[in-house]
């Protein structure tokens, strides 16, 4: 199924809407849809570099829109199906906890999710869930995937198809090692 979805991507970066179909993919991969829109972006940049950057801020602006629907999924599907089964099992207090250590170091979890391989419709819905602050959710969001999605226009426009294969296969450990060292800098700052 992932497979078919995956072509699915691919064809329609050549599609005569397709920067309709990148904002919907960009929209709903926030929330739900596992396939991320730099599919659609990659080959949509490739063949034509000049809207580069046009194709990033339309994949951020949509891909917020789309956190803010996964971020509206966490908190009215949590109180509909995740509060009870905690209450059920006992477990509704370690959630009080996690969603307080989860206010405080929510943004960057954000950030984290926004910029790096790890699904961010999982951020979304938990933000929604434990109620981080929806501005902050927001900046983070739009810092988060502005820096991936522009990033990765950046460098199609600049190196073309050559960079294709970095990206597709190293960008996200690049991003990894950047918020490591980001967040390592930071931690050594702080107590060291």
């Amino acid at each position: 199924m992932l497979k078919s979805l995956y072509d699915w991507c691919l064809a329609m970066a050549s599609h005569r809407h397709a920067l309709w179909v990148l904002a919907f993919v960009a929209f709903i991969e926030s929330s739900v849809f596992p396939i991320p829109p730099d599919v659609l972006m990659i080959p949509m940049i490739i063949a034509r570099p000049s809207r580069a950057f046009l194709i990033a801020a339309i994949a951020t602006v949509a891909s917020v829109a789309g956190g803010l629907l996964g971020y509206w999924i966490g908190a009215g599907a949590f109180e509909l199906v995740g509060r009870p089964v905690l209450e059920f099992y006992g477990k509704d207090a370690y959630f009080a906890e996690f969603s307080a250590r989860y206010a405080e170091w929510g943004a960057w979890a954000v950030l984290i999710a926004g910029v790096t391989p790890f699904p961010y419709k999982v951020i979304t819905i938990l933000s929604g869930a434990t109620a981080l602050s929806l501005p902050v959710f927001i900046v983070a969001s739009i810092v988060a995937r502005a820096l991936r999605f522009f990033i990765v226009a950046a460098l199609l426009w600049k190196f073309g198809a050559p960079i294709r294969d970095f990206i597709e296969r190293r960008l996200g450990l690049v991003f990894i090692v950047f918020v490591v060292l980001l967040i390592g800098g930071f931690y050594a700052v702080r107590y060291l």
